[in-house]
């Protein structure tokens, strides 16, 4: 178990999962929690409250899949998936934010792993992660998911390639139950 500021770090307790229309307020709060590093690790600068409130609500509204992290009603940690539709191939763009106290406690990376698991879901065949050059955990993070990152324009950009999710059987009953009783006649 990692340790934080000397003592054992409590287990964590919640869940991760898609985050509902209803749970925006949480999400925004979670977004102003943000410590001042935090923050300008995930919008890549600084930022006020006004355009981080307006940011969570848009994520909303354009149809943003975010998956958060939630622990008795708070979110403490998001993983964002917005498409860009301008990408010949389906490309989404990722982000991510996990609140100080739970960070280097592999939250991002497991928000990191359903985030993918997501995108291959949707059809994504590819997956951009933008951050300053010196964010060297969510650089760490994303060559782990083997990110292709470069320095373009004072960021660094990495470009993660999906493997194509598995297919759906081609008709109903057509899957492993359907396989399974075919093998006992």
């Amino acid at each position: 178990m990692q340790r934080t500021s000397g003592a054992a770090a409590a287990p964590l307790r919640g869940r991760i999962r898609l985050l509902r229309h209803s749970e925006l307020p949480q999400f925004r709060d979670h977004l102003l929690r943000l410590d001042a590093d935090s923050r300008r690790d995930r919008f890549n600068g600084p930022t006020n409250d006004t355009f981080v409130a307006s940011y969570a609500e848009r994520c909303f509204s354009d149809g943003t899949i975010v998956i958060g992290y939630v622990d008795d009603g708070a979110v403490l940690g998001a993983a964002e998936l917005h498409e860009r539709p301008e990408d010949a191939e389906p490309t989404g763009e990722i982000a991510f934010s996990v609140e100080r106290h739970l960070q280097r406690r592999g939250l991002g990376g497991m928000l990191f792993a359903r985030l993918v698991e997501s995108a291959r879901a949707f059809g994504y065949e590819r997956l951009l992660v933008t951050t300053h050059p010196q964010n060297e955990p969510m650089k760490r993070l994303a060559r782990s998911f083997n990110a292709k990152l470069r320095f373009d324009q004072g960021e660094t950009v990495g470009l993660i390639e999906l493997e194509p999710g598995a297919p759906l059987p081609a008709r109903p009953g057509a899957g492993f139950l359907a396989t399974l009783a075919a093998a006992t006649v």
